[in-house]
C-alpha cells in the first residue's frame, strides 16, 4: 500500500524531473546560443557554459532536498575542487553525476552518445563540450585533451548503473585513461539508499523510505610505477585492482553506516 510520505515525495520527483528536462530545453535553446552569439573563444564559452550547468545542478539538488525527495551528504568535497584529476565514482543512481557535476568546478564528463539524440540532455552536452563515448578512440583523444587544459574529467568507469546487490565490475576504460595521460585518480564512492533509479527502475517507483545520498570522496590513489609490460596488460590489471579498491572500500562504507544507525 503507497504511504501518503510515497504520494508526497513521488509529486517532488515529478516536478522535479520535469524541471530537469525544462531546465536542459533552457540551456539548449536559449543559453547555448546566447553564449555562441556572444563569446567566440570555444574553451571560454564552455567554461561559462559548465558554470551554468553546476548552478542549474546544485540548485536542482537543493530543490528536491527542499521537497522531501532526498537527503544527501557529501564528504571531502572540498577534494573535487583541485584541477586536472580524474575523478572514477561507483553509479548506483541515474542522478549520480548531478551531484558530481554540481561539485565540481569546470567539470568534464564522458556521456553515453545516445544522450545527444534526448532533447532535453543534447543542449547541455553540446554546450558544456561533454565526451561522448561512441568511439573509443576519440574518447581517449577528448581525454587527454581536457585533462591537459586542466579539466576534471567524471567518468563511471562501470559504463552502466550498478545492479543491486552484485559486486562492482569496472570496465578498462578509466584504467586506460590513466596510463595513458599519467592522471591522478580520485576515487568518489556513492552510497544510496533505499536503491532509487538504478537500471531499468522507472522514475515513478517510490522508495517507501526517503532517499539518502552519501558521496565520500577519497584520498588520490597513488601513480603506477612504470612497468614493461604493454599498456593494454597494464589497463586491465589496473581496471582489476580498481573494482577490488571500490568493492572493498563500499563495504567498508557500508558497515559504517550500519554501526551508526544502530549506534
Amino acid at each position: 500500500m503507497i504511504t501518503l510520505d510515497q504520494w508526497r515525495r513521488g509529486a517532488g520527483t515529478a516536478l522535479s524531473f520535469t524541471l530537469f528536462g525544462v531546465g536542459g530545453l533552457i540551456i539548449g535553446l536559449v543559453i547555448a546560443p546566447l553564449l555562441r552569439l556572444s563569446v567566440r573563444d570555444s574553451e571560454k564559452r564552455q567554461r561559462l557554459a559548465r558554470n551554468v550547468i553546476q548552478s542549474i545542478f546544485r540548485a536542482f539538488i537543493g530543490m528536491m532536498k527542499v521537497l522531501g525527495v532526498l537527503d544527501y551528504q557529501i564528504e571531502n568535497s572540498e577534494r573535487l575542487h583541485r584541477p586536472g584529476r580524474l575523478i572514477l565514482a561507483n553509479h548506483p543512481s541515474l542522478i549520480d553525476v548531478v551531484f558530481l557535476l554540481a561539485h565540481t568546478p569546470n567539470a568534464d564528463c564522458i556521456v553515453k552518445g545516445r544522450l545527444v539524440s534526448n532533447p532535453f540532455t543534447r543542449g547541455p552536452i553540446r554546450a558544456a563540450g561533454y565526451i561522448t563515448n561512441r568511439d573509443p578512440e576519440e574518447v581517449l583523444d577528448a581525454a587527454r585533451s581536457s585533462l591537459a587544459q586542466g579539466n576534471s574529467l567524471i567518468l563511471f568507469p562501470e559504463g552502466t548503473r550498478t545492479i543491486p546487490g552484485r559486486p562492482i565490475k569496472f570496465r578498462r576504460g578509466g584504467a586506460n585513461i590513466a596510463l595513458r595521460t599519467g592522471t591522478t585518480i580520485t576515487p568518489v564512492l556513492i552510497h544510496c539508499t533505499p536503491t532509487t533509479l538504478t537500471k531499468g527502475e522507472p522514475w515513478y517507483h517510490i522508495p517507501r523510505r526517503k532517499v539518502q545520498m552519501r558521496l565520500r570522496v577519497l584520498d588520490d590513489l597513488p601513480q603506477e610505477p612504470a612497468s614493461n609490460q604493454p599498456t593494454s596488460q597494464q589497463a586491465r590489471q589496473l581496471t582489476r585492482e580498481l573494482s577490488g579498491y571500490f568493492n572493498r572500500e563500499l563495504e567498508r562504507f557500508h558497515h559504517e553506516r550500519d554501526n551508526t544507525a544502530v549506534a
